[in-house]
């Protein structure tokens, strides 16, 4: 851990929350010479501060322990290169546009690989009335199921929750070419194009 760099950041994470050092340290409980301290590089904060400093400058434990905060790669606004996010423990779904660090539940989230579904595993598609009608074959029960639906296009994503011991079956505005995501509690995410 370089103190130097934890030093600056702290020093430009307060100034973007226009938070003087005396306001920084009463809010920590400390005093203000030891924020002075660590913004010089003479000091690192004690790691039982470190979970108030991170809610009060708004940045991750880890992102003050290295001293920087990354910039996320962007993706131009393709919707069709998302990162879907879902939580182990309460299956939270969360979608980004870009790299974003997420947790939930204590745990920190990685996205999604999609692996494209074979003829057996896509879901079957019939046109009616300018939409699509999607449903599956798959057993949806309380232990494994298809726990939501993605139509994403260059522009725009629909997302459809599904939930468990209900039948897959849902209709989506039919639009130009696409990717039709889908998220099994067991197997994980799948895709097919549309």
């Amino acid at each position: 851990m370089d103190n130097q760099k934890v030093g600056e950041l702290i020093y430009r994470l307060r100034k973007e929350k226009r938070v003087t050092q005396k306001q920084l340290a009463d809010q920590l409980n400390i005093s203000d010479r030891t924020v002075s301290k660590w913004e010089r590089g003479y000091g690192c904060p004690d790691v039982a501060l470190l979970p108030g400093l991170s809610a009060v400058l708004g940045v991750n434990i880890e992102n003050i322990l290295d001293g920087e905060l990354p910039l996320n790669d962007f993706i131009g606004g393709n919707m069709k290169k998302s990162n879907y996010f879902v939580c182990a423990s309460c299956n939270n779904i969360v979608l980004a546009t870009g790299d974003v660090t997420l947790s939930c539940c204590g745990r920190k989230l990685e996205p999604l690989e999609a692996k494209k579904a074979t003829d057996e595993e896509k879901l079957i598609l019939t046109e009616s009335d300018q939409e699509w009608f999607v449903s599956s074959d798959h057993p949806m029960t309380k232990d494994h199921y298809i726990s939501f639906l993605a139509f994403a296009t260059g522009d725009q994503i629909q997302l459809i929750k599904q939930f468990p011991e209900w039948g897959l079956q849902t209709r989506i505005p039919k639009r130009k070419h696409g990717k039709l995501l889908w998220y099994d509690t067991r197997f994980g995410l799948y895709y097919q194009l549309v």
